[in-house]
């Protein structure tokens, strides 16, 4: 390899480093600009308007303006990073990317989110990126940026062990524990000062089987959720329960270019781990004496894809998340998301997608009242890779 290839890809340090070493290493820059062209018929939450988040719709959608609203939105284009080279008798691999779109305290900014950063050694995953809980792959071909609201998914910072893979795998791992904590209404239960109480990691583990036809996952958590009170005495009042969940998912392969995905999720305090869900923990039981607990959840996916020719494709679908409301949780709390989405996907090449899709979001909230999210969006992606740059 070349003095001028050495400079351009590793820099000058990596000059006095044998070549022959080289031989066992790769480092690719892949990634896309991409434009989200979006036409809402309602009026949806102002921090939400480039992807349909039925968790995020507003109660009162009058609050928020009049219906129908317009947004271009590059929040989807992303940048990473692979690399690979050879630690001892196996490869040590390594990923790092990041995209555009804000969530948390940077909701509806564009600015750098990180998605992955990890390494793999052997059977040892360490860092950040898709919770073993989840299952990437039942995630539909939809140009939406934020996906169907029934599923798990959640990228998460983790240490994984994988004693087994191939056709058959399984994984384990502990990961970082995050809870939503309701406080219901102050003026009945509860304080409105509580917080969410981390006191151990979330422990998850999946079973995978695999073949030609596609395959099949079953998934499980086991995690402490609880709450303390910043500011009182010794952090009190505070409790703690058990959350726990299963979740089911398959892709099947129709025919030569079609797939369902389907899946199903049921538990106990598990809402941090869905695209989209209500809170983990909240008070219920009676009005002297409020006792906080983890809430019951069930989502829903199924999604066919049909594949019309090499450069034409249709994603149709349905997902649902229903929460089980505690009784001191107020009027507008979430209780139900409901997505759909139909789309018409072009890709003349591997490096250029183009697509329009009809969305349709609805939020049902404790007391029934429904808000909706209609929408069409249109998209084009330009993708890249470098290759192999040693």
């Amino acid at each position: 390899m070349g003095t001028i290839l050495l400079k351009r890809s590793l820099g000058a340090a990596l000059l006095l480093a044998p070549v022959a070493c080289l031989a066992d290493s790769s480092f690719e820059i892949y990634g896309f600009g991409m434009v989200d062209y979006v036409q809402a018929f309602d009026r949806p939450n102002p921090n939400w308007e480039a992807s349909l988040r039925p968790g995020r719709i507003p109660y009162d959608q009058d609050s928020v303006g009049s219906p129908g609203q317009a947004v271009l939105s590059v929040r989807q284009s992303r940048l990473g990073v692979n690399a690979s080279t050879l630690a001892g008798d196996s490869q040590l691999t390594t990923k790092f990317e990041f995209d555009l779109y804000g969530v948390g305290p940077d909701e509806g900014q564009t600015t750098i989110r990180l998605r992955h950063a990890y390494g793999e050694w052997k059977s040892i995953l360490a860092g950040q990126t898709n919770s073993v809980f989840m299952d990437g792959d039942v995630f539909p071909n939809v140009i939406d940026y934020w996906g169907p609201s029934g599923m798990v998914f959640l990228r998460n910072p983790q240490i994984r062990w994988t004693p087994i893979s191939g056709e058959q795998t399984f994984a384990v791992a502990i990961e970082t524990p995050g809870s939503g904590v309701d406080s219901g209404n102050d003026t009945t239960a509860g304080d409105p000062n509580t917080s969410a109480d981390n006191e151990y990691p979330d422990l998850t583990a999946h079973y995978r089987f695999g073949r030609d036809w596609g395959h099949v996952q079953v998934a499980g958590i086991l995690r402490q959720v609880g709450y303390d009170t910043p500011g009182g005495n010794d952090g009190k009042p505070e409790d703690s329960d058990i959350g726990w969940g299963i979740n089911l998912t398959s892709v099947i392969n129709v025919m030569k270019n079609d797939h369902i995905r389907l899946g199903v999720v049921h538990g106990d305090g598990i809402s941090n781990y869905m695209n989209d869900g209500g809170v983990d923990m909240a008070p219920d039981g009676n009005l002297a004496d409020p006792d906080y607990q983890v809430v019951p959840l069930t989502g829903l996916l199924a999604y066919y894809e049909h594949g019309w020719s090499d450069t034409y494709s249709t994603a149709l679908g349905y997902s649902s998340t229903e929460i089980d409301n505690m009784d001191f949780q107020t009027d507008d709390a979430f209780q139900k998301g409901e997505y759909a989405s139909i789309n018409l996907l072009h890709a003349p090449n591997d490096k250029v997608l183009m697509g329009v899709e009809y969305l349709f979001g609805k939020r049902t909230a404790k007391d029934d009242t429904a808000s909706y999210d209609r929408r069409v969006q249109f998209s084009i992606k330009y993708s890249f890779s470098s290759g192999n740059l040693l």
